[in-house]
């Protein structure tokens, strides 16, 4: 993403927008809190405050660059928005998040939308679960 995607978005393309999109761009980390993202960029040596962290996700949000997700109560976690749709599968334990796609599971919520009488228009799947690290700490 660049300078023209938030442009394209209806944002102006400030120097606190430009640092956090360019630290997501290049996190490898794909779903991160804003208070991770603070404390990442902090030691990266980007001084940008937390507020502001929040403040830019929550625009971010609003204009489609970011996703953000509800994993935990209470607790919100973004990712870039890169068009692509996927699924999520989390660790109860330590908070480890995979991506995956399946296009049987895909298929299947959009039959059974259309069995209830529904258009469906958007969806998200969480599967909630203990990863393998953290059955082999057990």
């Amino acid at each position: 993403m660049q300078t023209s995607d938030l442009k394209k978005a209806g944002l102006k393309a400030t120097l606190p927008r430009m640092k956090i999109l360019n630290f997501l761009e290049s996190s490898r980390v794909r779903h991160m809190s804003a208070e991770e993202v603070y404390k990442a960029m902090l030691e990266a040596g980007e001084d940008v405050g937390l507020a502001t962290i929040y403040r830019v996700l929550t625009q971010f949000e609003t204009a489609g660059l970011v996703t953000r997700h509800h994993f935990e109560e209470g607790h919100s976690v973004f990712e870039l928005n890169l068009g692509e749709h996927h699924d999520h599968i989390v660790c109860v334990k330590c908070g480890h998040i995979e991506e995956f796609f399946d296009p049987t599971i895909e298929e299947r919520q959009h039959k059974i939308a259309e069995e209830k009488g529904f258009d469906m228009t958007d969806h998200a799947l969480y599967i909630y679960g203990i990863c393998a690290q953290c059955k082999k700490e057990a």
